[in-house]
């Protein structure tokens, strides 16, 4: 065989060695491709609840010139609170009363520096009332605005509305929001004449409770504790492989 014949020989085999390994890369390039291909999809669900706790607090709070006073006229007062409350229905074992509190009120200057005088002191005593009967805390909370006309200084907060379930509600929800996701991805792959795979990858969203019909978002969550009707939604991100 001479040169030329070699020379030529060489170069088919060379050129043999070359498409093989083109074809070796790209059949390897599109089974990676097929298997990393993914979908990631976003699921959702939302429940109904109706808070089954509710409560009520308030504070009784003066301002007197001794603090001996102040502890006598708030002890003398609460009673006529309590009285109120049971008078309502509501037993002793559902209202809890808190320490009394107090500080000074100390003399400032035309200028705003503080003189060190002490001018009053404000006593204060907090209480609260628990029920399940979240309607009666409802009513309560219209009504016990009437002691104020006793000349008693009630300041009252806004009654607040819990669901005792809500630690088992929210795994249940959580895991109707994957399923959904499951189901979305599903319709998306079939879609498009494909399969869909394993779950790569779930990450769940933080959950609102909100007021019934409402459609308050927050970033953070929101736990709803001002009404009684609420709904809590879950989203779940999630990515699946196609085959």
């Amino acid at each position: 065989m001479n040169l030329k014949s070699q020379t030529i020989y060489a170069v088919i085999i060379a050129g043999l060695f070359f498409i093989t390994g083109i074809y070796l890369v790209t059949s390897t390039w599109v089974n990676v491709n097929r298997t990393n291909q993914n979908i990631t999809v976003i699921g959702s669900a939302k429940k109904e609840i109706v808070s089954d706790i509710g409560i009520l607090r308030g504070t009784l709070q003066l301002q007197s010139e001794s603090i001996k006073q102040g502890y006598n006229d708030i002890q003398s007062q609460m009673p006529l609170v309590i009285a109120y409350l049971t008078n309502k229905g509501i037993k002793n074992t559902q209202i809890e009363i808190f320490p009394i509190s107090s500080f000074a009120n100390y003399e400032f200057t035309a200028q705003g520096f503080q003189t060190g005088r002490i001018n009053s002191y404000t006593v204060s005593q907090r209480f609260q009332v628990k029920l399940t009967d979240v309607t009666a805390i409802k009513s309560l909370s219209l009504s016990i605005g009437e002691l104020n006309q006793k000349n008693l200084p009630l300041q009252m907060d806004a009654p607040e509305y819990y669901y005792s379930k809500l630690a088992d509600l929210k795994i249940e929800i959580q895991a109707e929001a994957a399923k959904d996701a499951q189901q979305r991805a599903a319709r998306i792959a079939a879609a498009t004449g494909q399969q869909l795979g394993p779950m790569r990858m779930a990450k769940m969203g933080v959950l609102q409770i909100t007021p019934r019909n409402s459609n308050m978002v927050g970033d953070y969550g929101i736990n709803d504790v001002s009404s009684i009707e609420k709904e809590i939604t879950a989203v779940v991100h999630a990515g699946f492989e196609i085959d």
